[in-house]
């Protein structure tokens, strides 16, 4: 245990040699830090998380020595000493040797506040090519960090595996409190679906000695830009989080430079670390190692979340800090891999649009709205209402066909570039889904179609909310329904695999995109 007097003596100035003025006390869920003037004293708490053990004397003194040892690899000016805290039998205790060693601290040179990356990234003065020479420091630690026998061993597909499930395990937990089940479940599914599919990959970084002796916890809390480029603050306590892939490494600052809203600076950063590593698998496992750290720290603030050492205000603030981690590790888990076209298809009224919007932000797919788009063709406002009889006015077999036509030309364009395309319309004419299948083949490029279906009394009342709705692009009303209905042709052409219909009757829109993301990213229904 912590000496009961540890934090009362090592909180008073005159516990310090040095005489500082004051003293500032920080406390994580694993440290107490001490800023004492120009000086700061770490000291590790009498815990034991599973992942990390702190409970005897003598584990807080190899850890503290692994500290000092392992930082000054990228800080070798600010980690100056590993002390011994002493009882002198004198009831109180005294910094350096003593009678009775009862705690150790790791001391550093404090570092200027004023210069941490956090802070300075967020001014209008800060220069880009910075993050580009963080690459370069980076990619240097990398090539020199060791790398071979036990790091291989431990930093090998296993540990990764082991790594996700001791996540999973320890964040249970919080399911449908911090985290939603959906994102949850799909998650685990799709973290050991990658691994499986990309196996190969994670066997041949190890035998090209891309598993070193990494930092293991590189976010914008552990940068300074004081007297060059200090990375601090290592993961002394857990080899298996340390001995790692070096594009985890670069995953977890990229990650966290997205997490504060710095997605340019995000993307310079990780095109400059390829550049400098030659390492261009990295594009490959960036979004694998991105989910992994957001779920990490995710998972640790959940912890906080639970800490009666802290006031409620603060376990509150955790916990949404940490539902916004799971939040973004569940982003890029749903994000497509390949040039992927998904079209929508279902009567009116059935929830295509809502789902096709939520869809596009998860799946990082553009949407092509027909609604829009054939109004575009005719040159009307896209909110102008035309409510003719089904297939007359602007909805002859004409228009409509050169509505789809154009449609899938986007579609093709941006297939072309790389990106991907979600198609909203009815798609209720099997030819126009054959045309989109032949496109998404002959380009090479994924394929779903998401059919929607739902209860007859909602879709009455969705098609009567959407009358009022000055700002609604489509004409469908629940007139016409019968006879959209009576023509549309069964969807038959597209594969079991391909094939995904969701019901939309529940209000719960998060839900219903969940659902769809799992089975287009895992391949199955949950």
């Amino acid at each position: 245990m912590t000496h009961p007097k540890l934090v009362e003596s090592m909180s008073k100035p005159a516990f310090y040699p040095h005489g500082p003025e004051s003293i500032e006390l920080i406390q994580t869920h694993i440290s107490f830090i001490f800023i004492a003037g120009q000086r700061v004293y770490k000291v590790k708490k009498a815990v034991d998380f599973g992942f990390l053990d702190f409970t005897t004397l003598e584990k807080r003194k190899h850890y503290c020595n692994e500290e000092l040892r392992l930082n000054r690899r990228l800080a070798p000016e600010t980690y100056l000493d590993v002390v011994e805290i002493s009882d002198n039998d004198s009831g109180h205790l005294v910094l350096g040797k003593g009678k009775k060693t009862v705690d150790y601290a790791v001391v550093m040179a404090k570092l200027p506040q004023d210069r941490m990356l956090k802070k300075l990234i967020g001014e209008k003065t800060f220069d880009p090519s910075i993050m580009s020479d963080v690459a370069r420091k980076l990619a240097e630690f990398h090539r020199h960090a060791e790398t071979g026998g036990k790091i291989d061993e431990i930093g090998g597909v296993e540990t990764i595996r082991r790594n996700h499930k001791e996540n999973f395990d320890q964040t249970e937990k919080y399911i449908d409190r911090i985290i939603p089940g959906f994102q949850f479940h799909f998650l685990k599914a799709y973290i050991f679906d990658f691994m499986k599919r990309h196996h190969d990959l994670f066997c041949n970084r190890v035998k090209n000695h891309r598993i070193r002796d990494c930092h293991g916890d590189l976010h914008l809390d552990h940068i300074c830009l004081a007297n060059g480029i200090v990375i601090f603050d290592c993961i002394e306590f857990n080899e298996r989080f340390r001995y790692e892939d070096v594009a985890a490494e670069v995953a977890f600052l990229a990650m966290d430079l997205d997490f504060n809203g710095y997605l340019d600076h995000s993307s310079h950063f990780v095109q400059a670390y390829i550049q400098y590593a030659g390492d261009h698998d990295i594009s490959v496992l960036l979004p694998f190692y991105k989910c992994y750290y957001a779920y990490v720290r995710g998972k640790v603030t959940s912890f906080r979340s639970d800490d009666q050492a802290v006031n409620s205000v603060e376990r509150e603030n955790a916990a949404t800090d940490a539902s916004r981690y799971f939040d973004l590790a569940y982003q890029y888990a749903a994000r497509l891999e390949r040039p992927t076209l998904i079209i929508m298809a279902g009567l009116m009224g059935t929830g295509k649009s809502v789902l096709a919007r939520n869809l596009s932000s998860l799946l990082g797919a553009e949407t092509i709205r027909t609604d829009v788009l054939r109004k575009e063709l005719l040159d009307l406002p896209p909110t102008q209402r035309h409510h003719e009889n089904y297939g007359e006015g602007i909805y002859t077999d004409e228009i409509t066909s050169k509505t789809y036509a154009r449609a899938l030309q986007w579609a093709e364009e941006k297939l072309r570039s790389g990106r991907s395309a979600i198609i909203d319309a009815s798609f209720s004419k099997r030819e126009y889904r054959l045309k989109a299948l032949e496109t998404a083949s002959r380009l090479g490029a994924d394929h779903f179609i998401i059919e929607c279906v739902c209860h007859g009394d909602i879709v009455r009342e969705r098609l009567r909310n959407r009358l009022s709705d000055k700002s609604e692009a489509s004409d469908g009303r629940w007139e016409i329904l019968e006879t959209q209905n009576k023509i549309f042709d069964a969807v038959t052409e597209f594969t079991k695999k391909t094939h995904i219909v969701i019901d939309t009757s529940s209000a719960d829109q998060r839900e219903m995109a969940g659902r769809a993301v799992y089975r287009i990213k895992v391949g199955k229904t949950k």
